[in-house]
Parts: C-alpha cells; sequence; structure tokens
C-alpha cells in the first residue's frame, strides 16, 4: 500500500453504555467537562494520516452528536461525518464502512469509550497496514494470570478449568486497522455478533497482526475508568503546562 493510502476512522458510538449506570450514552459522558466522544475523535484526528472521521451516533441522537463535533475545536485538516447507527455494534460499523467515499484505502475502527489513545498508537496501525497486514490490533501483555473457568450462578464460586500461558495473551485495544476491501469483505460474510472487527478477519481466514499498545488507552467502562481518565488528563495537562 502505497504512502498516499487515505485512512478514515469509523468510531461506533450508538451504545448506551449499561455498565456507567443511568443516564446520556457512554459516549457522551462528560470526561474533564467535554463528551468523550470529542476526546475520541480528537485522538483520531491527532494523527496526521487520518483525513476522516465517521462517528456512528445512536439512532434517536445523529443531530446531538453533529451540533456536539460543531460546538468543539477539531482538526481542520480533518473532515467529519455523522450517521445514525443500528442496533449493534457490528450494524453501526457497517453503516459508518457504507458512508466511507471512493479513495480510503484504511480503514481504524475505534471505541469512543477510548478516549485517550496516544497519536504515536494510532499511527502505529496504519504504519503496519500500510506494510501490508490486513488487519492489526493494538494490544498490551497481560499483568494478571488468567484462569479460564467453568460459568456458574452469579456470585457462586467457579471451577476453574485451565490457567492459558500468560505470555501467549494480549489484551486487545483500539484502533483497530484494516485494509478496507478486507473489512467490508468480513462484514458481508460474517454473521455472528462478535466483539471486535480483528475477529471477523480472523474468520474469513486472514492474519491479524499485534503491535504495542499503550496503557492510556484503556476503555471507560466503570466509574473508576472515568477517576483514571480524569487523573491521566490532569497529568497530561501538567506535563503541557496548560
Amino acid at each position: 500500500m502505497s504512502e498516499e493510502s487515505r485512512t478514515a476512522v469509523v468510531i461506533p458510538a450508538a451504545g448506551r453504555g449499561v455498565r456507567l449506570g443511568p443516564g446520556a450514552p457512554k459516549a457522551l459522558r462528560a470526561l474533564n467537562g467535554t463528551p468523550m466522544l470529542i476526546h475520541a475523535v480528537r485522538a483520531m484526528a491527532a494523527s496526521r494520516a487520518v483525513s476522516l472521521v465517521v462517528v456512528v451516533a445512536p439512532p434517536e441522537g445523529a443531530a446531538e452528536v453533529k451540533s456536539l463535533l460543531a460546538d468543539h475545536s477539531l482538526p481542520e485538516r480533518t473532515d467529519f461525518l455523522v450517521v445514525p447507527g443500528g442496533e449493534t455494534r457490528q450494524e453501526s460499523v457497517r453503516l459508518g464502512l457504507d458512508a466511507l467515499p471512493e479513495g480510503i484505502d484504511i480503514v481504524l475502527v475505534h471505541d469512543a469509550a477510548r478516549p485517550l489513545v496516544p497519536v504515536d498508537t494510532v499511527d502505529g496501525v496504519i504504519e503496519a497496514v500500510r506494510d501490508g497486514a490486513p488487519a492489526v490490533v493494538p494490544a498490551l501483555p497481560l499483568t494478571d494470570t488468567v484462569k479460564q473457568v467453568e460459568p456458574g450462578e452469579a456470585g457462586e464460586p467457579e471451577p476453574v478449568v485451565a490457567t492459558p500461558e500468560r505470555a501467549r495473551l494480549r489484551a486487545v485495544q483500539t484502533p483497530q486497522g484494516f485494509d478496507r476491501d478486507t473489512l467490508i469483505r468480513a462484514h458481508a460474510t460474517v454473521t455472528d455478533n462478535v466483539t471486535d472487527d480483528a475477529s471477523m478477519v480472523e474468520q474469513l481466514g486472514l492474519q491479524v497482526v499485534v503491535v504495542p499498545g499503550h496503557e492510556e488507552a484503556f476503555k471507560v467502562t466503570r466509574p473508576l475508568d472515568l477517576v483514571l481518565a480524569e487523573a491521566v488528563l490532569a497529568r497530561r495537562r501538567a506535563n503541557d503546562g496548560f
């Protein structure tokens, strides 16, 4: 793929974020006074390689998301598009893909709930796709030992079945990067509701590769994650001097 490959990002942001409790959809929760979604959009647009960011909004909330993007300063070199999403994350990503113009060769799919991804991580994913990988995921080694269990009743002890070798395991983050045609084919072929787009490409029999992720690319899912995210932003402000 050439240096001139054009890159777009699809951000599915149509989910409600049940684990953070009642209230606004997760992507619209404020983080340091700014909606998480805006932080995530800015993180993607920080890459000079990204020419378009497509936000897939809740079906009834597309107008609200459009005005949100208009109200916050975003890089002028990047185009932004808002499209209404579907019932599932997979359907929302596909609707985002459908909205891409011609001339986009690389597509990143990014969780709106990962608002603090450093630009080096974004660039690293794009570079690996440019170098020929059909699918790329940023990931971190696990710090905890992982046990495979036989799921049981809620609150009851569960029997351990196996202890996978930790050195072979990775915790996967986003943005995940794809050759555009590969991702479109995956969405046209795989009908199971999967948790990430890379696993759809795996089901096509194509190789997915891992590049280093970053500890600040964590997913804001629970109330404690909001505390961590605020702390990261406070540290960045102190370091950047504003």
